[in-house]
């Protein structure tokens, strides 16, 4: 079965906006970015922009605060602000402690914030000390989530997700579930999301009723939670093509997961709270582990507005993206 979300079907019905055609840079070389996320060590969300980087010949480098969290071999290249280099342009992906505190220490450079990973849209509270010359996001609906946490009423560029450029092909396993998770215990690179025993509690009784369970690990969750079951070596992404349909904690990837064509059910909490455009994606959702079996059974895929608001233009996103950033750097 081929991905149903066409490029044509997801960038129709008033999303031409979304096509920012191709950026000069205003510097001489190729630009030189810094980038500072929420999560001061989440490498994970810049990683999918290497290559085109790369094509590029751009010189990423994610701001951290110390190398202590930061993995062996990661590809994605960091920096402290004191060993930083020399950059043409500062990239926040939100407005939390640490993208804040990098634009006060980088106030020369040009700032651009881009929406890489979803936020509340509730105002934070240091979103005014942000004034970006340039917000990006990847789907209208991100948009006015992204909108309304930087306190923010100017047009937003739509861009798409890098992790939706290169969708596999689905094909569904007879019976596979994908289970996605979040984060179970807070860390130093960020928040939890609240559900994890739900998530356990509903995969048991799928796995009892006879399913496959595919872990998607969110890459700071506890392996070991998950370890009695097969878990993906590739990014959820990529292994929703081999899926029947998934399950898990509302949260970036589910938008991304859909786009591949496979359904998702969302396992909500009473403590959860995540923007509706998350659980606009969803088949249903469920609040209780013996619902599992019946929503995975019944599980469909949204309508194709709800689509191609939650996911934005699918393919060449991080060139645009890229294009987007090019414009302002110096």
């Amino acid at each position: 079965m081929t991905n149903p979300v066409t490029r044509r079907a997801v960038l129709g019905g008033g999303l031409a906006l979304a096509a920012l055609g191709g950026g000069t840079a205003a510097a001489s070389h190729a630009p030189r970015v810094l980038i500072a996320t929420n999560e001061p060590w989440g490498t994970y969300h810049v990683k999918p922009l290497l290559t085109e980087a790369a094509r590029r010949g751009w010189r990423l480098t994610q701001l951290v605060p110390d190398l202590s969290q930061i993995t062996p071999g990661d590809p994605v290249p960091v920096a402290t602000p004191d060993t930083a280099p020399r950059a043409d342009l500062l990239v926040v992906t939100g407005a939390g402690d640490w993208p804040a505190d990098c634009a006060a220490r980088f106030r020369k450079l040009p700032l651009v914030a881009s929406s890489l990973a979803y936020q509340q849209p509730v105002r934070a509270a240091r979103a005014k000390e942000l004034h970006p010359r340039l917000v990006t996001s990847s789907s209208p609906a991100e948009a006015r989530a992204f909108g309304a946490y930087l306190g923010t009423r100017r047009r937003i560029e739509v861009v798409g997700s890098p992790q939706t450029d290169g969708l596999p092909e689905r094909k569904p396993e007879p019976g596979l579930v994908l289970v996605l998770t979040s984060v179970t215990h807070p860390d130093g690179t960020g928040s939890a999301a609240p559900g994890t025993e739900l998530l356990l509690a509903s995969a048991e009784k799928l796995a009892a009723a006879g399913k496959r369970i595919l872990v998607g690990l969110h890459p700071r969750e506890d392996r070991t939670l998950w370890d009695r079951y097969e878990i993906s070596d590739v990014a959820s992404v990529q292994a929703a093509a081999r899926a029947e349909a998934a399950i898990g904690i509302p949260g970036t990837v589910f938008p991304l997961v859909t786009a591949v064509g496979t359904p998702v059910v969302g396992v909500t909490d009473p403590a959860l709270t995540v923007p509706d455009y998350l659980l606009s994606v969803c088949s249903s959702t469920i609040s209780d582990a013996a619902q599992a079996v019946a929503a995975i059974d019944s599980a469909q895929l949204p309508d194709a507005q709800t689509l191609a608001d939650a996911v934005g233009p699918v393919g060449g996103s991080a060139r645009r993206l890229l294009d987007a950033w090019s414009r302002f750097a110096r």
